[in-house]
């Protein structure tokens, strides 16, 4: 029997989880699944509002149907569009999301949107529906996924905005937002932020302006000249987006960021670095001396596969070179990325 170890304090409670866990057969994550069964059980007695306990239930059933349901696609890239779900098809943004979407799937990329009409459907259209996903969220006015996507198995209706932007950046590789409300900003600074904080793995975002567009460039001129300006951001936070006018330079861009470097995690005080084809020694270490500022300890070096990732079967056939990142300047760590990928 695997181990179902939890942190109960009551050994029988402990032992009654792991018989139920076994009466269904037993499968991955038993410890994790045992420690939620018993978060689930105080429940009982630490929330009384029925509502309270509503939204974890749900949240847990929306999480454990989309994570099924992109499980099958874990090798595969992916891109997700963002924009306006009231562009109309006869406008230059939802052509140019739709030849997007295309030439994302020509570069090996899966795409996934909101689900609905607008630039969400125009990056399905591109894209096919074969290679898109939609995470659509119910709505007051009873919001219907776009024909394109509406009857394909890759389709997940969310009751919470959480639940759906968690799969969001969960499952994303890549964000292109295209012009759009509300809904296009808060999900293009959520990315930012949470990029920013280090609460997700670095990935393009490209901001994405119809031929000869203004839409992102007026957004850039009020980010440098109010949030800079005024020091409520550092400079090296403007290498987290980049603002093109060219659905080619978008891909580009996307594509170059995977050009050398495949993914990150941090193992103890380490942040490794995992990458195609490792760096010369020369280079490593022009990065020492150029990256100083953002080395915690140990300096970068090329390193074998940790006891952690192996213990994880975590891509072991890659390169990866390790050092001590001071969790802090994410904007500088991504020039870093940039650097190992021109290499």
């Amino acid at each position: 029997m695997k181990n179902t170890r939890n942190r109960s304090s009551d050994p029988k409670l402990t032992r009654q989880i792991q018989e139920l866990i076994q009466a269904k057969g037993g499968g991955a994550n038993e410890a994790e699944v045992a420690d939620i069964i018993e978060n689930a059980l105080k429940l009982l007695t630490d929330v009384q509002d029925t509502g309270d306990v509503r939204v974890i239930q749900t949240a847990i059933r929306e999480l454990r149907y989309a994570f099924r349901l992109f499980a099958p696609y874990a090798g595969k890239r992916k891109v997700t569009i963002f924009g306006s779900a009231r562009t109309q098809p006869g406008k230059a943004e939802y052509r140019q999301a739709a030849e997007f979407g295309r030439k994302m799937v020509e570069a090996g990329f899966m795409v996934i949107t909101g689900a609905g009409p607008g630039i969400m459907q125009a990056g399905h259209e591109g894209a096919g529906p074969e290679n898109s996903f939609g995470a659509n969220i119910r709505l007051p006015w009873e919001q219907s996924a776009n024909p394109v996507i509406a009857k394909d198995k890759k389709l997940v209706t969310f009751r919470y905005f959480f639940t759906r932007k968690l799969i969001f950046i969960r499952h994303s590789d890549a964000i292109a937002l295209f012009p759009g409300g509300f809904g296009t900003m808060d999900e293009g600074y959520e990315a930012l932020t949470l990029m920013q904080t280090g609460k997700s793995q670095l990935m393009p975002l490209v901001l994405v302006d119809k031929p000869g567009g203004t839409y992102w460039k007026t957004w850039d001129k009020h980010i440098r000249e109010h949030l800079l300006r005024d020091k409520l951001i550092s400079a090296d936070d403007l290498n987290l987006y980049q603002i093109t006018d060219s659905d080619d330079e978008a891909v580009k861009i996307i594509t170059r960021f995977y050009r050398n470097f495949h993914s990150t995690r941090f193992v103890k005080d380490r942040f490794v670095i995992r990458l195609k084809y490792a760096p010369s020694p020369s280079a490593i270490a022009a990065m020492n001396e150029d990256f100083a500022d953002i080395i915690s300890g140990e300096p970068i070096k090329i390193i074998p596969p940790t006891p952690e990732e192996r213990e994880d079967a975590a891509h072991l056939d890659l390169a990866r070179i390790a050092f001590g990142f001071n969790r802090h300047d994410y904007g500088r760590l991504r020039q870093l990325i940039d650097v190992l990928n021109g290499l």
